[in-house]
């Protein structure tokens, strides 16, 4: 009896880690590849993705239970040591991009694109727009507007907020055609308006990133996954064109 009940113990542990990808973990079905979506990320290793500004990634984004994991048990300023936002090799105008991502306890990350690597621009969000990533009730963004889990950062609201408590995984989706922008995170259409018209620029006239000159003003460039110095998790990230 001990032995039967020792087997179905590991039999249990070994489903409960599958489970804990999802059944087809970092994968496309052959519907996807019909359709034209890419895997960003193959749940083994990094490739396709550096540190912004550099030609590598940083150490502390690991590979963990077939997702990205920021480790940031090191600080180096505001991000983690060895860390930096992490970025896509290849550059996307007209897409649509779905991913995963939990994050730590009072952790606070996000979801950019549109980036434009040059060494005249320090950050990615001298250029690109984010998706917040978030942990509401623990970090201190989650009292600002605009600042929240699923908000076009510092932009727009998001018009509900489907997220999932701390350490479970929520579904995000950004979708960007011709200037129209909507944002899903769980199944749920959380916002959408339209890149570069006069009402854009007065939303972004009236953010922090009224500084930046040329703040989403490329109408392509690269995914990112930042860095802000937390603990979060990506997976499942694939894209299609559009």
């Amino acid at each position: 009896m001990k032995r039967i009940a020792c087997v179905a113990i590991i039999t249990f542990l070994i489903f409960t880690r599958l489970f804990a990808q999802s059944p087809a973990s970092n994968m496309l079905s052959d519907k996807e590849k019909q359709d034209g979506w890419q895997l960003l990320f193959d749940g083994k290793s990094t490739r396709g993705w550096h540190t912004y500004g550099k030609p590598t990634t940083g150490e502390a984004w690991k590979i963990q239970d077939g997702s990205l994991h920021l480790d940031a048990s090191a600080k180096s300023a505001y991000q983690s040591k060895g860390g930096g936002d992490l970025v896509t090799n290849g550059e996307f105008e007209n897409f649509d991009l779905i991913l995963e991502w939990k994050i730590s306890k009072n952790g606070n990350s996000g979801v950019m694109f549109d980036i434009k690597e040059d060494p005249k621009y320090k950050e990615t969000w001298f250029t690109g727009p984010e998706m917040q990533v978030l942990d509401n009730e623990g970090h201190d963004d989650g009292k600002i507007k605009k600042h929240r889990a699923g908000d076009l950062y510092d932009l727009i609201s998001s018009s509900t907020e489907p997220v999932k408590p701390v350490g479970e995984w929520n579904q995000v989706e950004i979708k960007c055609n011709k200037g129209k922008l909507d944002l899903f995170m769980n199944g749920i259409n959380i916002i959408s308006t339209t890149l570069w018209d006069d009402n854009w620029w007065k939303l972004v006239k009236g953010s922090k990133f009224v500084e930046m000159p040329d703040f989403t003003k490329f109408k392509s460039g690269r995914i990112g996954l930042q860095d802000h110095g937390c603990d979060v998790w990506y997976r499942n990230i694939k894209i299609r064109k559009l």
